[in-house]
């Protein structure tokens, strides 16, 4: 069990909410729900690969900004393209370096853990190209990532 919950307050219905995001993350699973005087879902709890969140339609929006994201991390260029597509369909807004807000205005990184490995890197001409190179994409490419990296 997490030792934290992040909560989610929006003006969307929260069963829409967590069904959007479990459908994203494979290892998900909505984990309960708690209704409302009305007999609607007021908090619906779930799990995003392990990480507990619940969704409170809690009425008048609420805007979330890019002082809080997620960052997802990605193994491969596969899993970095299904993020980043998933996340931003539906009206969400890719941004720079890997970041995007979803539908939600939710911040999200979608990041591989090679990045911070070679923006790491002591030799500092190396990890500034990487740097360089981040700080033109939008969606990462992890190859171009490597070439900037490589020298080539």
């Amino acid at each position: 069990m997490s030792k934290f919950t992040t909560f989610l307050w929006s003006d969307r219905d929260p069963e829409a909410v967590a069904n959007y995001y479990v459908n994203i993350f494979k290892d998900s699973k909505i984990t309960s729900s708690m209704m409302g005087p009305d007999g609607k879902a007021l908090v619906v709890a779930f799990e995003l690969n392990g990480s507990a969140f619940a969704a409170l339609g809690g009425g008048p929006a609420r805007h979330f900004t890019e002082a809080v994201s997620f960052m997802v991390p990605c193994a491969d260029q596969s899993e970095i393209d299904y993020y980043w597509n998933a996340l931003i369909a539906d009206g969400g807004e890719p941004s720079m370096c890997g970041w995007l807000k979803d539908k939600f205005g939710v911040s999200w990184q979608i990041t591989p853990p090679r990045l911070v490995e070679l923006m790491s890197d002591p030799d500092r001409k190396k990890a500034d190209a990487v740097m360089q190179a981040m700080m033109q994409m939008r969606k990462l490419d992890l190859a171009v990532i490597e070439q900037a990296y490589a020298g080539t």
